[in-house]
């Protein structure tokens, strides 16, 4: 915060900066330092033009005379603005002639402000503009403030570098911060400002009403200097997640949509590229959605008008979405028929589709077999078993069809359907008949019901730990995607392989492959909220494993977020992962009611209670054990193995492949703490070996942990050591560090009590980590090279820097680029 005033060795009007401005160095250090004549601030009113410029004239070099004129956005004639100028400078004025000639021979150095310049189109004081830039004494420096951008000779002064232009103005989350009061958070300002100045210094003025105090602010800033027709156009734009000239000409008529476009944007209305792109556009977001919020009765009408639109263009999302904004429900429906599956994946479908279920029913939503396939799909997403279960009993009301064929089709999709509804609710052993049965009948067009089938027998085959069948699969599964060309299924597909390569012991490896799925996902544009949710849960999953908890918990929260909005299940997750940081931090308290929110979400949601109970019971028995409350731990243990054992036992949720054998484990060391365990050693070692036969590294890993941890209470010291050993070498080979430290938890001084402490991570050169190419990424970043020049210096993307950047991290168990350097050195990795 700073009050800056006029300096008196500055002639003229010079501005005063408010008591509440925040400096932007950021932006006013490039300004300053730039070797321009002409330095163009072009950006919507309220953006901080005026006070960044004002902040720049205040740092003017000494013997630097600075001159201000505060326009005021007004439209002056040629002639009134050359006498302003003239007078300003303190120089007579004759005519425009004379005043070119005395700016053509200037030559004291000088900086000429003209904030706020003419907000109107005005051809002639734009033409005026443009000879004083080209005539003017390079000792003249010009700093230029505006909402809409002059009509001058631009591009020759950037090809004779002369100009620096800056139209992002807006607070970064780091600026704004600063400025929070006690009852604000980020968040919520960055909601409702994006960054904007004026939206955030609104936002911080808690008057409790910051969205009316900013429509008033719009009204004088933007409405009243609008035309009635533009002022009409925006509010429509702004009902719009985007838009083009071509949809503008829809709207607004043939010849008009397109010149209230270009008006709306010249005129610096708040319209901005959609997403980076060069074709689309929108309203600045936090503006659109005020604009949204606002009770307006016509807008069915212009979405029903955008509708038809992009109906015209088989652009089928958005006039879906178009459809029933405008309320049209029946046309929604219809246009669902060019959905397919993966579609459930994009944008908010799964919400969409589930609440148009809920509140038109099955009269209109399950008008054909393709629909039923599509709401079942969402109902499953959301963990509502029940109602997918009568929703796929409507297949029934198809039969029978024309043709013989047809009729094993509609079958075959009823399987594929059944087949997941049990799978999801544990009922391996029919689950699987269904689909092996469905890929037999399914035809090869139908190839996302053959595809769903393979994935789930995939997860079935993981469950089972036959860890080589679940490969085969994943593998068939993802050619048949790519073949297709579905980069949305493919990444679905890529969820059950990152479980793979995490069982194989290699969860580096699955978190580089999730970064690199996730990353195609952004970069092809595709809007799979719902499964980005998905990818960046079980990234935190996989951070939490490797120790690296600030990335687990950015990944968690994250995931979260897009889980709670898409009404995915697996939302679960997200807060069990958050608990269990918690724990780590040996906040108990906080971890506990993260576990409480995600069950009482799951009761409202009536998500079966198969799919978190025994995941919940199973972290607060972690809990209870690190809190030395083993008598909880052991009868929660001992009530839910209950659904997992015996004939009818229950097949673990599919995101969940090691909960049966760490139910077991954690039995195990409750009756041992406790004194009343039958064979414990006998135990885990007929699990350690299933587990060793199966290829399962990383709950080897925790079983050998386990193992030592119980023999060392039991009084077995060689046992707990040998033990002990291998779990930590394997700990260290797999880079699953939560493993350890869940043990330093339950048991605190056991390996320094074993003089094994120094053994949890890799010790010596000889047992280096780190491959060759990872070797010379890491040397590039001790001395000093960004990612970008590392890219350059060994001819290879940036985005493969990050990859090896991400994996250096993960198998020195650190989080930070210095961190890796230092933890390397000392390591003996490099010099």
């Amino acid at each position: 915060m700073t009050a800056m005033t006029r300096c008196l060795d500055r002639p003229g009007f010079m501005p005063r900066l408010s008591a509440h401005h925040l400096l932007r160095p950021r932006l006013a250090e490039p300004l300053l330092a730039a070797q321009v004549r002409v330095k163009l601030l072009c950006a919507p009113g309220g953006s901080g033009k005026s006070a960044l410029l004002a902040e720049c004239a205040l740092q003017a070099p000494v013997g630097c005379q600075v001159y201000w004129l505060a326009l005021n956005g007004a439209v002056l004639s040629p002639l009134d603005f050359c006498r302003r100028l003239a007078h300003n400078l303190g120089v007579p004025f004759v005519d425009e002639a004379t005043l070119l000639l005395d700016l053509s021979h200037w030559q004291n150095p000088a900086w000429i402000f003209l904030d706020d310049f003419c907000r109107l189109p005005a051809p002639d004081l734009d033409a005026l503009l443009d000879r004083l830039l080209t005539a003017a004494s390079p000792a003249l420096t010009w700093w230029l403030g505006a909402r809409r951008r002059p009509l001058c000779n631009w591009p020759r002064l950037l090809l004779d570098d002369e100009l620096l232009e800056c139209n992002e103005l807006m607070f970064s989350p780091a600026q704004v911060q600063q400025l929070l009061g006690p009852q604000q958070t980020l968040d919520s300002v960055m909601q409702f400002s994006g960054g904007w100045c004026a939206g955030v210094r609104i936002a911080l003025l808690g008057d409790g009403h910051p969205g009316k105090t900013l429509l008033e602010y719009l009204q004088h800033e933007l409405f009243s200097t609008l035309p009635i027709e533009l002022a009409e156009a925006w509010r429509v734009l702004a009902h719009l997640p985007r838009f083009n000239p071509g949809l503008c000409e829809h709207l607004f008529g043939f010849g008009d949509g397109d010149q209230y476009l270009r008006d709306l944007q010249a005129l610096g209305a708040f319209i901005q590229p959609w997403e980076d792109t060069t074709d689309w556009l929108q309203v600045f977001p936090p503006l659109a959605q005020l604009i949204r919020d606002e009770p307006w009765p016509a807008k069915r009408a212009w979405h029903r008008r955008a509708c038809q639109w992009f109906t015209t263009q088989e652009d089928w999302q958005a006039a879906f979405e178009q459809a029933l904004l405008a309320e049209a429900y029946e046309v929604a429906v219809s246009l669902l028929q060019h959905f397919s599956f993966e579609d459930v994946f994009r944008q908010q479908n799964a919400v969409l589709l589930l609440r148009l279920h809920e509140q038109h029913g099955d009269e209109l939503m399950l008008g054909s077999a393709q629909l039923v396939g599509l709401v079942t799909a969402a109902l499953l997403f959301a963990g509502r078993f029940d109602q997918a279960g009568v929703c796929i009993d409507q297949l029934a009301r198809f039969a029978p069809q024309p043709t013989a064929a047809q009729q094993r089709y509609l079958l075959a999709r009823w399987q594929a359907q059944w087949g997941w509804l049990l799978h999801l609710g544990g009922d391996a052993e029919r689950s699987r008949a269904h689909f092996l049965e469905a890929l037999q009948a399914l035809p090869d067009s139908a190839w996302t019901s053959r595809l769903m089938c393979l994935s789930g027998l995939t997860q079935q085959a993981l469950l089972r730990g036959e860890l080589d069948v679940g490969q085969a699969l994943n593998r068939e599964a993802l050619c048949l995607a790519r073949a297709h060309g579905s980069l949305v299924l493919e990444a679905l597909l890529e969820l059950d392989h990152a479980q793979l390569l995490e069982q194989r012991g290699a969860p580096y490896r699955a978190q580089s492959l999730l970064e690199t799925v996730q990353a195609m996902l952004v970069g092809q544009r595709l809007k799979a909220g719902p499964l980005v949710g998905r990818i960046a849960l079980r990234r935190g999953h996989l951070a939490l494993r490797q120790g690296q908890d600030a990335l687990a918990a950015e990944c968690f929260e994250g995931g979260l977020t897009m889980c709670l909005h898409s009404q995915d299940k697996r939302v679960l997750y997200g807060f069990l992962g958050l608990a269990l940081l918690a724990a780590n931090r040996g906040d108990y308290a906080q971890a506990f009611i993260q576990l409480r929110e995600a069950e009482r979400l799951m009761q409202q949601r009536h998500v079966p209670d198969t799919v978190y109970r025994a995941v919940l019971l199973l972290v607060s028995g972690h809990f209870w054990l690190q809190q030395g409350r083993a008598e909880l731990t052991l009868e929660a243990m001992r009530r839910v193995l209950r659904h997992f054992r015996g004939p009818c036992a229950k097949q673990a949720p599919p995101a969940t492949l090691e909960l049966i054998p760490r139910l077991e484990y954690l039995l195990v060391l409750a009756e041992v703490k406790l004194g009343c365990a039958d064979q414990p050693i006998a135990r885990l070692t007929a699990l350690l070996e299933t587990t060793r036969q199966r290829g399962m590294l990383c709950l080897e890993t925790e079983l050998q942990l386990v193992l030592g941890e119980v023999a060392w209470q039991l009084g077995d010291t060689a046992l707990a050591r040998r033990a002990l050993q291998a779990g930590l070498a394997l700990a260290a080979r797999c880079q699953v560090q939560q493993a350890i430290r869940e043990l330093r938890l339950r048991s605190p001084g056991l390996l320094s009590e074993l003089g094994l402490e120094t053994q949890a991570s890799p010790s010596g050169a000889a047992e280096n980590p780190l491959s060759q190419r990872e070797l010379e990424v890491l040397q590039l970043i001790a001395l000093g090279n960004s990612n970008l020049e590392i890219a350059d210096r060994l001819f290879i993307s940036l985005h493969t820097v990050k990859t090896h950047a991400r994996r250096i991290h993960s198998k020195l168990g650190v989080e930070r680029r210095t961190q890796a350097v230092a933890k390397a050195k000392t390591l003996g990795l490099m010099g």
